[in-house]
Protein backbone atom coordinates (compact mmCIF):
# COMPACT_ATOMS: atom_id res chain seq x y z
CA UNK A 1 0.00 0.00 0.00
CA UNK A 2 1.56 3.27 -0.84
CA UNK A 3 0.53 6.28 0.34
CA UNK A 4 0.76 10.13 -0.85
CA UNK A 5 2.38 12.83 1.08
CA UNK A 6 2.38 16.41 0.29
CA UNK A 7 5.73 18.21 -0.11
CA UNK A 8 6.69 21.31 -0.90
CA UNK A 9 8.80 21.34 -4.33
CA UNK A 10 10.87 24.21 -5.18
CA UNK A 11 12.82 24.91 -8.03
CA UNK A 12 16.84 26.55 -8.29
CA UNK A 13 16.29 26.88 -12.27
CA UNK A 14 14.08 30.32 -13.09
CA UNK A 15 14.21 29.70 -17.16
CA UNK A 16 12.53 26.50 -16.90
CA UNK A 17 11.02 26.57 -20.03
CA UNK A 18 14.99 27.09 -21.85
CA UNK A 19 15.22 23.50 -23.30
CA UNK A 20 12.05 23.25 -24.23
CA UNK A 21 12.29 23.02 -28.35
CA UNK A 22 11.39 20.46 -30.71
CA UNK A 23 14.20 18.20 -31.94
CA UNK A 24 12.61 17.99 -35.94
CA UNK A 25 16.16 17.76 -37.96
CA UNK A 26 15.72 21.68 -39.39
CA UNK A 27 16.19 22.67 -35.54
CA UNK A 28 19.47 20.84 -35.26
CA UNK A 29 20.60 22.44 -38.50
CA UNK A 30 19.77 25.88 -37.43
CA UNK A 31 21.72 24.98 -34.13
CA UNK A 32 24.54 23.54 -36.02
CA UNK A 33 25.07 26.40 -38.58
CA UNK A 34 25.11 29.05 -35.61
CA UNK A 35 27.90 30.00 -34.15
CA UNK A 36 28.05 27.88 -30.50
CA UNK A 37 30.41 27.43 -28.07
CA UNK A 38 32.53 24.44 -27.89
CA UNK A 39 31.44 24.56 -23.95
CA UNK A 40 27.60 24.26 -24.88
CA UNK A 41 28.17 22.07 -27.59
CA UNK A 42 29.81 19.68 -25.39
CA UNK A 43 27.16 20.13 -22.89
CA UNK A 44 24.88 18.89 -25.34
CA UNK A 45 26.52 15.98 -27.03
CA UNK A 46 29.02 15.21 -24.92
CA UNK A 47 29.98 12.15 -22.69
CA UNK A 48 26.72 11.41 -20.32
CA UNK A 49 24.37 13.42 -22.51
CA UNK A 50 21.58 11.83 -23.65
CA UNK A 51 22.42 12.75 -26.93
CA UNK A 52 25.69 11.59 -27.48
CA UNK A 53 26.25 9.30 -30.28
CA UNK A 54 28.39 7.10 -27.72
CA UNK A 55 25.68 6.79 -25.04
CA UNK A 56 25.23 3.24 -25.01
CA UNK A 57 29.19 2.62 -25.26
CA UNK A 58 29.43 2.60 -28.71
CA UNK A 59 28.40 4.89 -32.13
CA UNK A 60 24.98 4.51 -32.69
CA UNK A 61 24.50 2.60 -36.09
CA UNK A 62 21.60 3.03 -37.96
CA UNK A 63 21.85 0.10 -40.00
CA UNK A 64 22.01 -2.26 -36.49
CA UNK A 65 18.81 -3.82 -36.89
CA UNK A 66 19.20 -5.01 -33.05
CA UNK A 67 21.55 -3.06 -31.12
CA UNK A 68 20.25 -3.47 -28.09
CA UNK A 69 19.94 -7.68 -27.95
CA UNK A 70 22.73 -7.56 -25.90
CA UNK A 71 21.58 -4.88 -23.80
CA UNK A 72 23.26 -4.62 -19.97
CA UNK A 73 21.89 -1.31 -18.54
CA UNK A 74 24.94 -1.32 -15.78
CA UNK A 75 27.21 -1.22 -18.82
CA UNK A 76 25.51 0.21 -21.26
CA UNK A 77 24.05 3.15 -18.95
CA UNK A 78 27.30 4.19 -17.19
CA UNK A 79 28.46 6.90 -18.60
CA UNK A 80 24.75 8.40 -18.31
CA UNK A 81 24.45 7.24 -14.41
CA UNK A 82 28.20 8.54 -14.04
CA UNK A 83 27.21 12.28 -15.22
CA UNK A 84 25.52 13.46 -12.35
CA UNK A 85 22.31 14.04 -14.50
CA UNK A 86 20.56 11.07 -12.70
CA UNK A 87 21.85 12.42 -8.97
CA UNK A 88 19.30 12.63 -5.76
CA UNK A 89 21.79 14.61 -3.14
CA UNK A 90 20.34 14.16 0.65
CA UNK A 91 21.70 15.76 3.72
CA UNK A 92 20.50 15.29 7.51
CA UNK A 93 19.54 18.21 9.31
CA UNK A 94 18.41 18.04 13.46
CA UNK A 95 14.49 18.34 12.06
CA UNK A 96 14.90 16.93 8.82
CA UNK A 97 16.18 14.40 5.82
CA UNK A 98 16.48 16.79 3.19
CA UNK A 99 16.32 15.26 -0.68
CA UNK A 100 17.52 17.63 -3.77
CA UNK A 101 17.02 15.98 -7.06
CA UNK A 102 17.14 17.74 -10.83
CA UNK A 103 14.55 17.76 -12.43
CA UNK A 104 14.96 20.06 -15.06
CA UNK A 105 12.14 21.40 -17.08
CA UNK A 106 9.54 19.81 -14.43
CA UNK A 107 6.66 22.30 -13.09
CA UNK A 108 5.66 21.72 -9.32
CA UNK A 109 2.11 20.28 -10.78
CA UNK A 110 3.85 17.26 -13.03
CA UNK A 111 5.56 16.11 -9.72
CA UNK A 112 4.08 12.61 -7.89
CA UNK A 113 5.87 11.47 -4.74
CA UNK A 114 4.59 8.30 -3.17
CA UNK A 115 6.51 6.57 -0.37
CA UNK A 116 6.11 2.90 0.29
CA UNK A 117 5.59 1.10 3.64
CA UNK A 118 7.92 3.82 4.55
CA UNK A 119 10.61 2.57 3.10
CA UNK A 120 10.56 3.46 -0.63
CA UNK A 121 10.28 7.17 -2.02
CA UNK A 122 9.13 7.01 -5.22
CA UNK A 123 9.48 10.61 -7.23
CA UNK A 124 7.69 10.44 -10.91
CA UNK A 125 5.91 12.19 -13.28
CA UNK A 126 5.63 12.81 -16.83
CA UNK A 127 6.55 15.54 -19.18
CA UNK A 128 4.61 16.82 -22.22
CA UNK A 129 6.68 18.44 -25.03
CA UNK A 130 5.54 22.53 -24.95
CA UNK A 131 4.19 24.12 -27.87
CA UNK A 132 4.06 27.20 -28.84
CA UNK A 133 1.87 29.24 -31.00
CA UNK A 134 -1.21 28.04 -32.67
CA UNK A 135 -1.72 26.39 -35.88
CA UNK A 136 -4.13 24.56 -38.04
CA UNK A 137 -1.38 22.07 -39.78
CA UNK A 138 -2.34 18.71 -38.20
CA UNK A 139 1.65 17.21 -38.43
CA UNK A 140 2.74 20.01 -36.58
CA UNK A 141 0.93 19.03 -33.32
CA UNK A 142 2.48 16.98 -30.10
CA UNK A 143 2.29 13.24 -29.80
CA UNK A 144 4.43 12.34 -27.00
CA UNK A 145 5.85 12.50 -23.48
CA UNK A 146 8.28 11.39 -21.56
CA UNK A 147 8.14 10.41 -18.14
CA UNK A 148 10.71 9.83 -15.22
CA UNK A 149 10.80 7.56 -12.04
CA UNK A 150 13.28 7.81 -9.07
CA UNK A 151 12.89 5.38 -6.47
CA UNK A 152 15.18 5.70 -3.30
CA UNK A 153 15.51 3.71 -0.04
CA UNK A 154 14.68 5.81 3.01
CA UNK A 155 16.72 5.86 6.18
CA UNK A 156 15.41 3.62 9.03
CA UNK A 157 14.95 6.53 11.14
CA UNK A 158 13.17 8.73 8.45
CA UNK A 159 9.78 9.56 9.62
CA UNK A 160 6.99 9.83 6.81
Amino acid sequence: MSSCIKLEVQTDDQTPQKWCISLHEDVLKRLLSQQVSPITMHEMFGEGSLFSPLLFGKFFDPSDAFPLWDFDSDTLLYNLRNSGKTTVDWFHTDQAYVLKAPLPGVGKTNIQIHVEKGKIMEISGQVKQQREGKTKDWRSCNWWLYGYVRRLELPEDADC
